[in-house]
């Protein structure tokens, strides 16, 4: 066997390899949902019926309470574009201040602590917003999760809630709420519409159907007394939340799109939609780790640099929104009672000068986002126009768009990009904030440090952990192995898992190894090899990455160029 003509082709490979799922817990998200789910007297829900009973746009007195504080001590963004019930409700807490010494005591010392807790630019609303998402409603308004479930952020102003209850009881600011909840209700209404048909037009695209409570949530919170161009999105484990204020309409009009930025919730909901099918892929997201490198001088926040699931994502929805944004110009109506042929013809017309217009302004878009560090945009805006074409959804489409990457075709086309030097607004940069998930151990912790090249690291966890998982631990070891360019050592291994394990997706990528190495030899065993990738198509119920690997060895020799 030739001990370095296989190498340059395997160790791509020792990437793509199966990989137990971190999942954190839920509890938090259980309990936020606890906490909003109030009587009608605190919380108005409203579903998005097309979009699935998961989505709610929904309004909260615990965040309405927060928000009126923050204007009490001097919050006054976009004041000027904010609906008329902001001031109304600022004009009626001054009054209620301006009659009781307590009120004015209980502002004070409101207003010294929000001082002396200020930070920078939108950080500072940011950490409320984090913490009324874990507040419990009036007159309670504690937190609804222990301590240590909290979002970091809100921990900085979590002592904030006790000048809260005494300032809101002290201004009758339950009293406030409950008068000005028709204001609210009309809010809702007018996004209500709008917002329908954008998530409906999504789903559309992405070919999903009407989604069911499947444990996870998007949830569209309204609140006046918050600046208009503050949008506050937020991912909490399987929650998704989104906080928005609305415009002033102008008079005697209603804005279509509900006077709110309606982008804005449709990128985090495409955020909720595209991410499960990502991370379902994780491990086999990992070989398009050298991408990595490429984008350490774009201007993307540092999460992008080092989390190759968060890059493809962000990249996969800037792709989507690039192919189903307004060009500027409408798109050609077909005629009806149609009476000469030349009307369709010149339909005909019209709509190819359409699409070629339109092609490229969604390529002047797609390069603005490859210029700012979304690096995939392009390769997945191609490849989302193929799926069009064969009528698939995504999700059916998605297994083959990340594996199906020429990752080295992809590293050389980055560099020959020059990166912007400034980022683009971003509704999620900065206001992402998950719970951290749980260091990987044991295994786990094995195949990380294989994947960062720290061979002795993987190699001495895998002997630690030969005797709890033996089957994972020699798996492990044969990819060590290839990665020290010993192929001999790795095949005997490789041999000894098809005997004796009993996990499909360790057992199949055992076979997938073993045919690329007999494909891989000096003088390969064709035969031999396509046995091996049969075994592998044998397994039941594969993840859809590991079976096309397996069919892609079955239709050529691996290695071989196509």
């Amino acid at each position: 066997m030739n001990r370095t003509g296989i190498l340059s082709v395997l160790l791509v490979f020792s990437l793509a390899v199966p990989i137990t799922a971190q999942t954190s817990s839920s509890s938090s998200s259980s309990s936020s949902q606890e906490g909003s789910s109030s009587s009608n007297s605190t919380v108005q829900r409203r579903s998005v019926d097309a979009a699935g009973s998961a989505i709610t746009l929904e309004t909260s007195e615990a965040l309405f309470t927060i928000a009126a504080g923050l204007n009490a001590c001097g919050y006054n963004a976009e004041l000027d574009r904010s609906l008329p019930v902001r001031a109304q409700i600022r004009t009626e807490m001054e009054h209620e201040i301006a009659q009781s010494q307590t009120a004015q005591d209980a502002r004070s010392k409101l207003c010294d602590y929000i001082v002396g807790h200020q930070l920078a630019g939108a950080l500072n609303l940011s950490q409320y917003i984090s913490l009324a998402l874990f507040t419990t409603q009036p007159p309670e308004l504690t937190i609804s999760v222990p301590e240590t479930e909290m979002p970091p952020d809100s921990l900085q102003v979590v002592n904030v809630l006790p000048l809260l209850r005494t300032f809101a009881e002290a201004t009758h600011l339950h009293v406030i709420w409950l008068k000005h909840r028709p204001d609210y209700e009309a809010a809702v209404a007018r996004l209500h519409d709008p917002l329908t048909r954008v998530l409906l037009d999504t789903n559309i695209y992405l070919k999903q159907p009407v989604s069911s409570y499947d444990g996870r949530r998007f949830v569209i919170l309204l609140e006046p007394l918050l600046s208009p161009a503050a949008t506050n999105a937020r991912i909490y484990g399987a929650d998704y939340f989104v906080v928005t204020s609305p415009t002033a309409p102008a008079a005697d009009a209603t804005p279509a799109d509900g006077g709110v930025r309606l982008d804005d919730l449709r990128h985090s909901y495409l955020h909720y939609e595209v991410e499960p099918l990502i991370y379902a892929r994780a491990s086999s997201t990992e070989r398009l780790t050298p991408l990595l490198k490429t984008v350490q001088d774009a201007p993307i926040d540092f999460i992008y640099k080092n989390d190759i699931v968060a890059l493809v994502t962000e990249c996969l929805i800037k792709a989507i929104e690039a192919r189903t944004m307004d060009v500027g110009f409408p798109k050609p109506k077909r005629p009806v009672n149609v009476r000469q042929r030349s009307e369709i013809d010149r339909y005909n017309q019209d709509l190819i000068d359409y699409e070629r217009r339109a092609e490229i302004v969604r390529r002047r878009q797609v390069a603005g986002e490859m210029r700012q560090g979304w690096v995939l945009t392009e390769y997945l805006y191609n490849k989302l126009a193929q799926m069009e074409s064969a009528g698939v959804s995504l999700k059916e489409d998605i297994g083959e768009m990340v594996y199906g990457m020429d990752v080295q075709h992809e590293v050389n086309h980055v560099k020959e990009i020059v990166f912007d030097k400034q980022s683009k607004r971003d509704v999620l940069a900065g206001a992402r904030v998950s719970r951290p998930k749980p260091l990987p151990t044991g295994l786990d912790l094995g195949e990380m440090k294989l994947r960062k090249g720290d061979l002795d690291g993987a190699e001495a966890i895998a002997h630690q952990e030969r005797a709890k998982s033996p089957d994972r631990a020699l798996y492990l070891l044969a990819r060590v192995d290839l990665m020290r360019h010993k192929p001999e050592d790795a095949l005997e291994k490789f041999k000894k898992i098809v005997e004796t394990s009993h996990d499909p997706e360790t057992l199949a990528w055992a076979h997938i190894y073993l045919g690329r190495l007999y494909d891989t030899e000096t003088e390969p065993e064709r035969d031999e090899a396509v046995k091996e990738y049969k075994a592998a198509l044998a397994i039941s119920n594969l993840r859809m990455e590991t079976r096309a690997a397996a069919e892609a060895g079955l239709k050529q020799p691996f290695g071989q160029k196509k």
